[in-house]
């Protein structure tokens, strides 16, 4: 019961939403049993930013809730992602039936309804279901993320980490599972034992679970979204030619078992936006807003390095102009540093049945701001479609908090015809952009001495024989250490000088320093003021393109070869070592997560 009067309180309410910029129709305040339709409850579209949360019980109505705001925000020219993991999204191509009771509904909360349907894209992961293709590259991907969705601990995290820099300094390209099982199956081989040994932090039975872990991923079915042609996160700040947003839907139909790649794939999503966005402040309206559902599966068995990168993740990508909403049961699914960042909140109805629900009542009411109603009351009496409101005003200030009964989508709820759906999918202009799967030559191809095969319109391709030429497949080079004349290890060039021991362990304290941040824990076999040179660095015949450059492939996103490089004097060469050394000290001082890739990931290249 409101502890106001009740004309006083709609008044309230009238007044707290009252916004002179375009805004969001949630729906009509209500105060008692009664439905105020003349007190609308709004979201401005500029406040969208700040991030929300839409929680509630199954069955209450978040789903449906998704659905009006991401069709307003379609109808007002703003982006939206969305995962629909049950199917019931993709009623939003599809015109809703109308209803007598629908329309009474509706006008009882001042909502002026039409049929409509929605520009929609539908993808999936890796051509998992219905849907555009989506991929990344592992090396795209990162290590703390890969580490997240084989639910590594913190010291088999690091030493991924290990691994994908010891492939980075080789020259080995990790696109897709096969490449990164290839380098691990080579450090644990005795033609890598000495690579092995070279990076301090990483143990032979350490690498072996990886490699356990990463084979396990294989069998689930999981190598079909790691690979190529890699999708472009850009993709999802589109507009349909009458200037509506289009919703990016992502199909989930066979994931429900795998809800780590699930979450995870979400977070690397949000992390290349990050990485690739302009800073442009506050906006009218944000450029996207992305809506995480099954929060609680992104936090569950986190590691501290995972949640810290999620919260800054969250906390700065508001002044690129994405919006993230989270959608999960109860707030308490959510860290405190991430809820903290939410200033939009849609409470749904919750349940109290148990101990553990009242407890989850108690602390959901408690992060709300003070308010006219017995919440605990409210929370566990509010009917399907009604929600506890508050969200951030046009001066940065909480609104009131307001009962709600919410607006009805003008599309269909529930899913669309399947044959609807296909025809979409079929007419998409971006499937012929990411369906074909692309097998380019990286680490699998280079350790195994094989070229890589065309590009093909499945998820698995087949390599070709490798030649008998061994200067065609990079035999003496770019195979396991041994393989060659000198043995030199990945993409070595034959007749290369062997390192000495103090040059390996030197080697293994600056890596094992520079990728996990601290200080080595190996002993230092030599006077700090007289250190060995560092180890020769191996570079493939020709002119080629570095690490990171490798890493994206031999074109730009532009299509168009890169032009090679002249080689520089090997005096230029050692100074080029030394800074670039010693700008990777400084990134690690200022901010590892931050300067590298919050995750891990690469910077793409346009």
């Amino acid at each position: 019961m409101a502890k106001l009067e009740a004309a006083d309180h709609v008044e309230k309410i009238r007044q707290g939403y009252r916004f002179e910029g375009p805004a969001v129709h949630l729906g009509a305040a209500m105060v008692g049993d009664t439905t105020y339709a003349d007190a609308p409850v709004r979201l401005p579209l500029a406040m969208m930013n700040r991030h929300g949360l839409v929680a509630g019980a199954t069955g209450t109505g978040k789903t449906v809730t998704l659905q009006v705001i991401a069709e307003q925000l379609s109808a007002q020219g703003v982006a939206v992602f969305l995962a629909d993991i049950k199917g019931d999204l993709t009623g939003l191509s599809t015109p809703a039936a109308g209803s007598a009771k629908l329309t009474t509904r509706t006008q009882s909360i001042g909502q002026n309804w039409t049929s409509s349907a929605f520009p929609v894209e539908y993808f999936s992961l890796g051509g998992d279901g219905k849907g555009v293709p989506v991929r990344a590259r592992v090396s795209d991907f990162g290590p703390l993320l890969l580490a997240r969705v084989m639910d590594l601990n913190e010291t088999q995290e690091s030493s991924l980490q290990l691994v994908f820099h010891y492939a980075d300094k080789n020259d080995l390209e990790l696109y897709n599972l096969a490449d990164l099982r290839a380098v691990i199956q080579f450090l644990v081989s005795d033609d890598g034992k000495e690579q092995l040994e070279s990076l301090g932090g990483l143990s032979k039975s350490t690498a072996g679970v990886i490699l356990r872990e990463l084979v396990s991923l294989e069998a689930q079915g999981m190598d079909k979204f790691f690979g190529e042609t890699e999708f472009e996160t850009g993709e999802l700040l589109r507009t349909a030619e009458d200037g509506r947003g289009i919703i990016s839907c992502l199909e989930l139909p066979t994931l429900q078992g795998k809800p780590a790649l699930f979450s995870t794939f979400l977070m690397w999503l949000l992390a290349d936006l990050f990485a690739e966005l302009p800073e442009v402040g506050d906006l009218d309206k944000p450029k996207l807003v992305f809506f995480l559902d099954e929060a609680h599966l992104l936090f569950r068995g986190a590691s501290k390095a995972f949640l810290e990168s999620v919260t800054t993740t969250v906390r700065l990508i508001r002044s690129k102009g994405v919006g993230i909403f989270f959608v999960t049961q109860t707030p308490k699914d959510v860290p405190s540093e991430v809820l903290g960042q939410l200033a939009n909140r849609i409470q749904h109805a919750l349940r109290a049945f148990t101990p553990d629900d009242a407890k989850a009542l108690k602390a959901t009411v408690s992060t709300f701001p003070m308010s006219d109603y017995d919440l605990e009351e409210v929370l566990t009496s509010a009917g399907i479609g009604e929600a506890v409101v508050t969200v951030m005003n046009e001066r940065g200030a909480p609104t009131p908090v307001a009962l709600t009964r919410m607006c009805a989508p003008q599309s269909t709820i529930g899913p669309s015809p399947a044959e609807s759906v296909d025809s979409l999918v079929r007419n998409s202009p971006l499937l012929a952009v990411y369906g074909p799967a692309v097998d380019s030559r990286s680490a699998y191809e280079k350790l195994s001495g094989i070229p890589a095969s065309a590009a093909v319109t499945g998820s698995t391709t087949t390599a070709e024989p490798a030649p008998a030429d061994a200067s065609q497949t990079g035999a003496a080079g770019s195979g396991p250490a041994g393989s060659g004349p000198a043995g030199s290890g990945p993409a070595g060039p034959a007749g290369a000088r062997q390192p000495t021991p103090a040059e390996i362990d030197a080697e293994a304290r600056r890596i094992e320093e520079d990728i996990l941040g601290r200080p080595s824990s190996r002993p230092a076999p030599y006077p700090q003021s007289a250190p060995p040179a560092p180890l020769p660095q191996p570079a493939p015949p020709g002119p080629t393109a570095g690490p990171a450059e490798s890493a994206r492939g031999s074109r730009g996103r532009s299509g168009s070869p890169r032009q090679a490089e002249p080689r520089q004097a090997p005096e230029k060469e050692e100074t080029a070592d030394m800074i670039k050394d010693v700008a990777m000290q400084a990134a690690t001082v200022l901010g590892r997560e931050l300067m590298r890739g919050l995750f891990g990931t690469r910077r793409r290249r346009r």
